[in-house]
């Protein structure tokens, strides 16, 4: 999986992240408009320098994204909350 990083931020491919959060990829640009699917960019700084952390939030769970500065998603975790 790669991430396309830019001066305006960061984008996931749906298909890619449609199955992380357990959605049909065409479902996840509607949740994202609508506020369902809420996101976070961070900057690595000090020993995390040169990585990008990425967060989604959806239906009570997490999906992070760590990634290098070309995109290349080096670790990814999902965790999904008890009910």
């Amino acid at each position: 999986m790669k991430v396309t990083l830019s001066e305006t931020g960061a984008t996931v491919d749906a298909h890619d992240l449609g199955p992380l959060l357990g959605l049909d990829p065409a479902e996840v640009p509607l949740k994202m408009r609508s506020g369902e699917i809420t996101s976070r960019s961070e900057q690595g700084v000090d020993e995390d320098a040169g990585r990008v952390r990425l967060t989604f939030w959806y239906a009570g769970q997490r999906v992070r994204l760590v990634c290098d500065l070309d995109g290349v998603v080096v670790k990814t975790t999902r965790i999904r909350s008890k009910s």
